[in-house]
């Protein structure tokens, strides 16, 4: 039996250790996801380093299982495919290309919706101060480096059959990703605000890891598609 790729077990048990490393940190007051997850660059909270380190964090159970799971199926035969540092090296640009994207449309929403207030009201009678409003923009997870993982399964194994629930029959992973990418587009496009996931981060990692591929393959570096 192959052994399993160390790049993907590491990838899935620090982002695990990090989950219950949160939550007993919750327990002593101290919210880890604040300090390592992403805030906007204007923001008192925000250091540098945590265009990375918010990629490992996650808001919940849920958010961690699925990008997890994710990971594990088609992770694993990536860095199969491609090796362990090729694989890490996309990863990480995938995830952190997604965090500037969402860092880029924050800021815009910032500069056209907000930057004239000095304060926000976030119920009737009770306001805050503008800095200390940013300091609550927080994003975490995996999601932009698993979605950028999904655009790179999709262009390397284009018709692979998969059954997604809850679709009733087998679809190629190319079309796969082309719904996928539909649907985070349509929803950060909606009206509907307050969802608390950064589609467009999303986007940005499955973009990241289009232009990464393309690249790698105008070089040379990786074959593909596989049939």
């Amino acid at each position: 039996m192959r052994e399993f790729p160390v790049v993907t077990k590491n990838l899935l048990a620090i982002n695990a250790l990090l989950f219950l490393a949160t939550w007993v940190a919750d327990t002593k007051g101290v919210d880890l996801n604040s300090i390592l997850g992403l805030h906007l660059f204007l923001a008192e909270d925000f250091k540098p380093l945590q265009i990375v380190t918010y990629m490992f964090m996650h808001g919940g159970f849920t958010h961690l299982l699925f990008n997890m799971f994710t990971l594990f199926m088609f992770g694993r035969v990536l860095e199969q495919v491609w090796g362990a540092k090729r694989f890490l090296v996309f990863y990480m640009a995938t995830g952190i290309g997604a965090g500037l994207v969402q860092e880029v449309l924050q800021y815009i929403y910032f500069q056209t919706s907000l930057s004239m207030y000095e304060g926000v009201s976030l119920a009737p009678g009770l306001v805050i101060p503008m800095a200390e409003y940013l300091n609550l923009w927080t994003t975490v997870g995996a999601s932009g480096a698993i979605y950028g993982i999904l655009m790179a399964f999709a262009m390397t194994f284009p018709n692979e059959r998969m059954f997604v629930i809850p679709i009733p029959f087998p679809i190629k992973a190319k079309y796969f990703v082309l719904i996928f990418g539909a649907i985070e587009l349509l929803s950060g496009l909606s009206p509907r605000m307050g969802d608390n996931v950064a589609h467009f981060a999303h986007l940005g990692g499955m973009v990241f890891g289009l232009l990464l591929i393309l690249y790698w393959r105008k070089k040379g570096d990786i074959n593909g598609p596989y049939y």
